[in-house]
């Protein structure tokens, strides 16, 4: 029954990795319930893996033309970035990316044994998915005043996205609205966040592949590691199309009474226990 658990987990990573409920947050609750709580480190790479093939495949157009157009990015910024086509607006998206990864990635290698200890308080993550809640609520009172960003701002989404290492905080919510306060577009504020996303995930997987390296999975977990792995692409890729939708419409608050909902409830539910 363990694959079972796997396909679970690996669509609740799925779906929690974009939408804007904490994918964190999530696996420390549920694999709490699912008694699946030692997982292992395969189960975390293949996973995150599949995270980062969902945002791949939605957004391979701007991916392709960012690479496409890294040769020039040196002679972009001697020019003082100044964005006047379609080539040079992907090279200042690169840019800020790059911008925009660096808090994350620093805190994230300076702090790596305490963020690990963290990951094992489901009360903390209940406690931060009511803040992620107030977070999203706020995005019902932002301004839309401009089409796209700069490296102040991409800096500062960096920092939102730094601060949702914390389980229970909404990566994705936490740098969509803090891109909405800033006054960004709300197609644009989830257009970087979800190209924010990659270096993270891959940086992530990346560190987590050399240490899987030193101790393999037995192949009796090949199976295991499959059905998690193509559940969090699936489900990832169809959360990025439903989210993107959402925000459209301008409805982010629903994922606010759902955070709020959940955080209530595992409060009670864990207390009773």
């Amino acid at each position: 029954m363990e694959w079972i658990k796997a396909i679970a987990l690996g669509v609740i990573q799925g779906l929690s990795e974009f939408l804007p409920i904490s994918s964190s947050g999530h696996l420390v609750i549920f694999s709490e319930l699912f008694q699946f709580a030692d997982k292992g480190l395969a189960f975390d790479v293949f996973v995150h893996f599949g995270t980062l093939l969902a945002v791949v495949l939605v957004f391979y157009r701007d991916i392709w033309m960012m690479i496409r157009t890294l040769p020039g990015l040196p002679a972009f910024v001697w020019r003082g970035m100044s964005v006047e086509n379609a080539a040079q607006q992907y090279q200042a998206m690169t840019l800020f990316i790059l911008i925009g990864s660096v808090p994350a990635a620093v805190i994230g290698l300076l702090f790596e044994k305490q963020i690990e200890r963290i990951f094992h308080n489901h009360y903390l993550a209940l406690g931060m998915l009511l803040l992620t809640a107030i977070i999203l609520w706020s995005s019902r009172y932002t301004r839309e005043r401009q089409t796209f960003l700069n490296g102040k701002q991409a800096f500062l989404i960096g920092l939102a996205q730094a601060f949702a290492i914390i389980p229970g905080v909404s990566r994705s919510g936490s740098t969509i609205v803090t891109g909405l306060w800033l006054g960004m577009d709300r197609n644009l504020a989830a257009r970087f966040s979800f190209l924010l996303s990659v270096p993270v995930i891959f940086g992530a997987t990346i560190l987590k592949l050399t240490d899987l390296m030193d101790a393999p999975p037995p192949s009796s977990q090949i199976i295991n590691l499959a059905a998690g792995t193509m559940a969090a692409a699936l489900s990832g890729y169809l959360a990025i199309i439903w989210l993107l939708d959402v925000i459209r419409k301008k409805k982010l608050e629903w994922f606010a009474l759902y955070c709020a909902a959940v955080s209530v409830l595992g409060f009670l539910g864990f207390s009773l226990v």
